[in-house]
């Protein structure tokens, strides 16, 4: 580890995230960990049992510096803002508190509320992130969604008087989409961000309900063809009007990244709290890697039996540790360096593989020696990924 420090700084960023597993409906191409209840949800139980996760969490994980907490789901604007401000106590009472920690809320545009979004702001939320996911009323439905694309531009004009900092999500590679409509729409769609943008393309996950109507025929996404200029137009309609892919999916202004997803690519420490939330906390010098219990009445049931969910804790190895650095890095513009990819494995990556890659235009190796994914190679990116971990 102290190969990796002196080779790779060691970063002073740690996330808390917190899954809040609910949902008005259950959309057709969404494998979350979501899930719809008809009878009222026992928010002030949740919100013990979330105070009494964090307490223990921080105990294993003492003396951190949180620097961001997301609140995803599922559909976080479902609760009320009173739950929000306990959790957000609940984790400054067990962890410091950085001055400049960014603080994001996932909202659905069927949940947004003006008085809501206030009682947020109030709790501590200096960020939201809406999941729009289309600017057509067609679409909406195709996908699954409540609300139509008036409610979500309603929802974005909220949420822009509320906060300093927001975001919205879109899919692409819709059944049907052209380029041309795509680039329309994300035009719109960039004239509503103020910062932020995270662009999708449509994946047919198994288990969905899409996924059975792909596979009947019923369902049909556009080809690799289409896909790939779907993709082309979002890097350069994004770039043109100056939100630049900084990750594969995630296009941003200058200094307006999501600092929180930031940690999960670039391999930094983060707690998961709530049920089906992921970690990775560093303890008695091992990475480990946590998931709590998905459903969320046996999570609860866990918590106020243990003081926790975890079902699952590995401790991972280096060769582990290198290959989710490798493949969570590689998404991103700025890249890896390859002396922590060493430092971390035992090995170096192998400078044959390298100026294969190179030479196809797969990715650059920069001046300092860092990695980077090229344009071309995002697009077949797991594969770069492969070859390179071989």
């Amino acid at each position: 580890m102290a190969s990796a420090e002196r080779h790779y700084p060691k970063r002073t960023a740690f996330g808390v995230y917190v899954h809040w597993p609910f949902c008005l409906s259950k959309c057709p191409y969404c494998d979350f960990n979501s899930h719809v209840r008809h009878a009222p949800i026992d928010e002030e139980r949740f919100s013990r049992a979330f105070a009494r996760e964090i307490e223990t969490t921080a105990a294993r994980a003492p003396g951190r510096t949180v620097t961001s907490i997301f609140l995803g789901g599922g559909t976080p604007s479902l609760m009320q803002p009173q739950t929000v401000g306990t959790i957000l106590d609940s984790i400054g009472k067990h962890w410091r508190v950085a001055d400049n920690v960014e603080v994001t809320l996932e909202a659905n545009p069927t949940s947004v509320e003006a008085t809501r979004f206030r009682g947020y702001r109030a709790a501590g939320v200096n960020r939201v992130s809406l999941g729009v996911q289309a600017l057509d009323d067609a679409s909406l439905k195709g996908l699954g969604r409540l609300h139509s694309a008036r409610e979500a531009l309603d929802a974005v004009a909220i949420a822009r008087s509320a906060f300093d900092r927001y975001s919205f999500d879109l899919i692409y590679a819709r059944p049907d989409q052209t380029p041309q409509m795509w680039a329309d729409e994300l035009k719109l769609a960039i004239s509503e961000a103020a910062e932020h943008l995270s662009l999708y393309q449509l994946t047919i996950e198994e288990g969905t309900p899409f996924f059975g109507l792909h596979a009947a025929g019923k369902l049909k996404t556009p080809d690799e063809a289409v896909a790939r200029a779907l993709y082309d137009v979002t890097q350069e309609v994004c770039a043109h009007h100056g939100l630049p892919a900084y990750e594969i999916s995630n296009h941003a202004r200058a200094g307006a990244a999501c600092q929180h997803n930031l940690v999960y690519w670039r391999g930094d420490e983060y707690a998961g709290i709530g049920p089906g939330a992921h970690g990775r906390l560093d303890i008695d010098g091992a990475r480990h890697a946590t998931a709590t219990e998905k459903r969320p009445e046996a999570w609860l049931m866990r918590v106020e039996a243990n003081g926790h969910g975890v079902v699952t804790d590995d401790s991972l190895n280096s060769e582990e540790r290198a290959d989710e650095y490798l493949l969570m890095g590689l998404r991103l513009a700025e890249g890896i360096d390859p002396k922590c990819y060493a430092a971390l494995s035992g090995r170096a990556l192998d400078p044959n593989r390298i100026a294969i890659l190179r030479d196809e235009g797969a990715i650059t190796v920069e001046a300092d020696g860092r990695l980077r994914v090229t344009k071309d190679g995002f697009p077949v990116l797991d594969a770069v990924v492969a070859d390179l971990a071989a």
